[in-house]
């Protein structure tokens, strides 16, 4: 009973660690710094990605910079808020509870560790930019919901 209660304990102790990290991270996004600092270098890129297979040789530049730009200062912000934070864990349980955490967090944080993830950014971003959005149009079908016919109940 005593190691049931102690292993309750260390997992909510775990798990509110877990919440406070994501809880920093989610002041720092929604600041406008931040998100203008992501927004001026998504602009300044954006047009060297496309959706081609193939990863040209700058993305791997343009990946480390980003990474330098929003990731390290977005840890060293963890670190100073929380004691004893490590990136590296944290990445970790965020894989194993990335159900837990909103879907823009989580795709955000994920740009950071996995190139195809920040690829992909860059290409949907690019798309929005020129108006290529999703085009939804081909899957939905209007009905009528009068069952009257087009002049209504007679």
């Amino acid at each position: 009973m005593e190691e049931e209660l102690f292993a309750m304990s260390c997992s909510s102790a775990a798990e509110a660690a877990f919440d406070a990290v994501i809880g920093c991270i989610l002041e720092i996004i929604m600041e406008e710094d931040f998100q203008h600092l992501q927004q001026s270098f998504m602009d300044k890129h954006y047009l060297e990605f496309d959706e081609s297979d193939e990863n040209k040789l700058s993305y791997t530049s343009i990946f480390n910079e980003y990474v330098d730009l929003l990731e390290k200062p977005l840890e060293e912000y963890l670190m100073k808020r929380i004691p004893g934070f490590n990136m590296n864990t944290f990445t970790e349980l965020l894989m194993q509870h990335k159900e837990e955490v909103p879907d823009e967090i989580f795709d955000m944080l994920l740009t950071f560790t996995d190139f195809m993830a920040f690829k992909e950014m860059f290409v949907e971003y690019r798309a929005a930019k020129e108006g290529r959005g999703v085009d939804l149009s081909q899957g939905l079908v209007v009905t009528s919901l009068n069952l009257a016919g087009p002049a209504g109940p007679q």
